[in-house]
């Protein structure tokens, strides 16, 4: 096998370990507080909003060492640890408890910093200035193609009713800590870089292999790698990006939990209302497989940068959010065990909650694939840190929207997108103007990244 297809292979492995262990863990963030409120046991007092929110501040705060962990475990290791504690988080709703649920939110939490740092890194010495969009478009369509099968069964078995069994609950999560576990093992199938390393990717490809002579050369590459998050932290370009990246925790937690939720509380929708949220899933999924396949597949077609996608995805949001103030009631998101009967300012459209959905995976795809093509195209040779760094911010961003989606009424929350939304847009078509500027100094062809 050739140097580039070994790179290529390693890609696809990554994206589709990544689509096992997300299949499994983004259809339980989608049920997870409707299950939550349909348990019997008094003894369970969890809030599947509150356990997000957990994890997503565990998570930001981890970024910070995130690096110095993949420097010294190395990032294929890194990704397997990494993954059998989403199994085990999964596994919690099995036989849920308070104490056993909350603690494994932690847990989570400092595992997908360090999984999403090893991603970045992984991704980024497996692709080259050229590649890099293409990768990017590739491992995204995979991971997201998750979101079409865990939900599409939870459209089937969920289909008709409208409280959700103990016997269902356990046979969902079993099923779905099997699928985390196939995610994990596959991680395995990475295939080292020996010999395909040139010069200039020389720190990488040791990122890589994780190799390192002795426990000091270890640790010295850890506290570099912190040093190295810290520096790139203050950048001009990071700063910018950082709201950008920001927007993208926001609508995450919308379309990946509050969304859902919604959807199921609304009464109107009748003996579909449970069902409907595997439903949204699965087109939450087929908009983001077709903008990582469109945006990945076709970069090397794209004359115009990053900014139109990032234009189209912004524009395609801001629908999706007018059309939803319109369809959903205000207070779907906070509604109680029982649902809501009120309305919004139509009568709640199942066609248009589902066409909301495509719509919120379709944007969500066209923000983060430019965002990881331009962070592998801007720092390819300090890919760890700024992944991280991306990923802290997102997170600690995701931490807060699940919170006040306890207490705000879907208006606020919508409102809230909008405007660091656009916000965010502006900041990232002037990160990409100044990187095409850059890449003309040095004589490359733009339609290149």
């Amino acid at each position: 096998m050739s140097p580039a297809s070994k790179k290529f292979f390693n890609v696809i492995i990554l994206g589709v370990s990544f689509m096992f262990i997300f299949t499994a863990f983004q259809t339980c963030g989608n049920i997870a507080q409707t299950v939550i409120t349909n348990l019997n046991s008094t003894d369970f007092h969890g809030s599947g909003y509150t356990s997000m929110s957990i994890i997503y501040g565990v998570f930001s705060a981890s970024n910070l060492l995130s690096p110095s962990v993949v420097a010294i475990v190395g990032p294929q290791l890194s990704m397997v640890v990494s993954g059998v504690f989403y199994s085990l988080y999964i596994a919690v709703f099995i036989q849920p408890t308070t104490w056993a649920f909350y603690t494994a939110s932690v847990f989570i939490g400092i595992a997908a910093a360090v999984l999403w740092t090893a991603q970045g890194n992984c991704l980024t010495v497996n692709s080259d200035e050229n590649t890099i969009g293409r990768n990017s478009g590739v491992f995204w369509a995979l991971l997201q193609s998750s979101l079409f099968f865990g939900n599409l069964y939870i459209y089937f078995a969920w289909q008709g009713k409208t409280h959700i069994s103990e016997s269902d609950r356990r046979t969902v999560f079993i099923a779905l800590t099997v699928i985390s576990l196939v995610g994990t093992v596959l991680f395995f199938l990475i295939r080292k870089q020996e010999d395909t390393k040139t010069p200039g990717e020389e720190d990488s490809a040791n990122e890589i292999l994780g190799d390192s002579s002795s426990a000091e050369n270890k640790m010295t590459r850890a506290v570099a790698a912190f040093k190295k998050s810290v520096k790139l932290s203050f950048t001009k370009e990071i700063l910018l990006l950082s709201v950008t990246t920001a927007y993208t925790g926001l609508e995450l937690t919308f379309f990946s939990g509050v969304y859902g939720t919604c959807i199921g509380a609304v009464n109107r929708f009748g003996s579909e209302e449970k069902s409907l949220i595997g439903l949204s899933g699965i087109f939450i999924g087929v908009g983001e497989i077709l903008g990582g396949g469109i945006f990945g597949l076709l970069s090397k077609n794209n004359r115009f940068g990053r900014n139109p996608v990032v234009l189209l995805g912004i524009v395609v949001h801001f629908i999706a959010f007018y059309l939803i103030f319109f369809n959903m009631p205000n207070d779907a998101p906070i509604a109680p065990m029982e649902g809501t009967d009120h309305v919004a300012y139509m009568v709640p459209s199942k066609e248009v909650a589902i066409f909301c959905s495509f719509l919120l995976g379709l944007g969500d795809s066209c923000f983060n694939t430019q965002l990881l093509s331009i962070l592998g195209f801007l720092y390819s040779e300090d890919s760890a840190p700024a992944f991280a760094i991306f990923k802290f911010v997102q997170s600690i961003c995701a931490a807060v929207a699940y919170f006040y989606s306890n207490y705000f009424l879907l208006q606020w929350q919508l409102l809230i997108m909008v405007v660091v939304g656009f916000f965010g847009t502006i900041t990232f078509f002037t990160v990409e103007w100044e990187a095409a500027a850059a890449l003309a100094a040095r004589g490359s062809d733009y339609s290149s990244i």
